[in-house]
């Protein structure tokens, strides 16, 4: 699956692991992957394959590039093949396997809620309920879940009851909070590249540039700090809240979707020049 450069030096190959079919509500996964593997190709050779596919295919490739492949609930069996395929090959991995956000589950924010981190207040057991702000709605999803899916906003008179009869964890509650808007911090390794924000909070995905003040950052990079990732794409995801304090929403280290039709052609241009040095340099 490799080829000569002209000098006659090998380049490295790259799996880049997508689904190019996937749906996802206002934004078009698809763009963004054949954006990025158009660019790669300058580094890189680089194929595409689904997720159900790539531990298949991971033995022919010198790195594993995860983008857009959709939440892994929907191909969970596949995924746990892979992660276990690149650990036998010691196959490197970007994102590394490591990271303790959404690539884990969401249990993160009830230990950063109960760590007194700025996270929406979240449990996941009935005895902690009275921990969280009395509200008359509440936010109820799966532990295990991403793009929202089983997320439901549940009345605050049956959010125990929806507790009492979920499987114990599998499911996290968090008060259903007004906030001004929401607002998400691109990184690639721990170097911020760009801001975006959802100045509509009822147009999650209809984003603009944002500029992140010395403020904004020390509280994005307090959560990448955290997640001790050393490589890798991170997204961090907060909502500004009604008295302005900025409250985690998600720490996204799985495959972030990126938005990069959304910023300038020059922070574009810098962004894949990071990512393809980053990517580059767990090549050996």
């Amino acid at each position: 699956m490799t080829a000569a450069s002209p000098a006659g030096s090998r380049r490295p190959s790259l799996l880049l692991v997508t689904d190019l079919a996937y749906e996802a509500r206002g934004r078009r996964y698809c763009d963004e992957d054949i954006f990025l593997a158009s660019r790669l190709r300058g580094a890189f050779d680089v194929a595409l394959c689904h997720p159900r596919d790539a531990a298949a295919l991971l033995e022919r490739f010198d790195i594993a590039l995860v983008r857009n492949s959709g939440p892994v609930l929907h191909y969970q069996e596949a995924y746990d093949a892979f992660r276990a395929r690149a650990l036998e090959l010691r196959v490197p991995v970007y994102n590394p396997l490591g990271g303790r956000g959404d690539m884990a589950g969401k249990e993160y924010l009830v230990e950063l809620s109960r760590a007194g981190f700025p996270v929406i207040p979240t449990v996941d057991r009935e005895a902690d309920l009275a921990s969280l702000p009395e509200v008359t709605e509440y936010v109820v999803k799966p532990k295990l879940g991403a793009d929202s899916v089983g997320l439901r906003f549940v009345p605050g008179d049956a959010v125990r009851a929806e507790l009492a009869e979920a499987a114990e964890g599998s499911l996290l509650v968090q008060p259903r909070i007004a906030f001004r808007y929401e607002v998400s911090f691109y990184f690639v390794d721990h170097d911020f590249q760009y801001a975006l924000y959802a100045p509509d909070p009822d147009r999650r995905w209809v984003l603009e540039p944002y500029a992140a003040s010395a403020e904004d950052l020390a509280f994005a990079r307090r959560f990448i700090d955290w997640n001790t990732l050393t490589h890798g794409i991170q997204r961090v995801d907060a909502c500004r809240t009604a008295e302005r304090a900025l409250l985690l929403v998600e720490l996204e280290d799985l495959n972030p979707y990126l938005s990069l039709d959304r910023v300038g052609e020059d922070v574009r241009e810098a962004f894949m020049a990071r990512l393809t040095e980053s990517v580059l340099s767990l090549t050996g």
